[in-house]
Formats: C-alpha cells, structure tokens, sequence
C-alpha cells in the first residue's frame, strides 16, 4: 500500500533529483534512498561494522601493543617506584 506525503526540500536537491529520476520516478528512488540510509546508519549495522574492523585489524593491533608494552611498562615503573614483576 502506498500513501501519499508531501515534503519540502530545498531547490538544489529538486534539481539534483530531477537529473537522475524523471517524473514518476522520484518516488522510487526517494523510497531506496531512504532504505538505503536506514540500513547504513543503524546502531545495528554499525556495531557490526566496528566489529568486522576489530576483527581485521587484531592482528595489527596485538602487535602494535606488544611493540609499546615495554616502553609503557617503564614509564608506569618510574611513575609509581614500583620494581618490574617479571612473573607476569
């Protein structure tokens, strides 16, 4: 079922969209447009994004840490007086 809005936007976005729908197809388009944004910009989509990110870039990240734990050690070391544990 479909319903009919109305809507306001700007001249420039009119024209824009009068470039790539002709008339009867503004709606279509309109309605993928805003599909399309929902499905990117959800909290849904997102968490999954940052998460496939994570998983791409653990390997990099474990390495990076292991590289700058022992300068941070250190630093930590001289900042509290506490000797290494070396047990750890």
């Amino acid at each position: 079922m479909n319903k009919r809005i109305n809507i306001i936007l700007p001249e420039t976005t009119v024209a824009v969209l009068a470039q790539v729908a002709p008339r009867g197809g503004r709606s279509r388009l309109i309605d993928q447009a805003i599909k399309q944004f929902v499905a990117t910009h959800s909290r849904q989509h997102l968490r999954a994004q940052l998460r496939q990110e994570a998983l791409t870039n653990a390997e990099r990240d474990l390495a990076m840490a292991a590289e700058w734990f022992p300068l941070e050690e250190e630093t930590w070391q001289r900042a509290t007086g506490k000797k290494p544990n070396k047990g750890k």
